[in-house]
């Protein structure tokens, strides 16, 4: 969703590079837990 900005944008946002997105939507929670877990554990 910011990948419009550029960094000096998202800096005077406050939108570290770090920042982490989640959105979750009628998924089931196991579900999403699940890929939580996975992507995760890839880092």
């Amino acid at each position: 969703i910011f990948i419009s900005l550029d960094a000096q944008e998202r800096r005077q946002a406050g939108i570290a590079d770090t920042l982490v997105r989640y959105a979750v939507g009628v998924e089931d929670a196991d579900d999403l837990i699940a890929d939580l877990d996975q992507a995760l554990a890839a880092l």
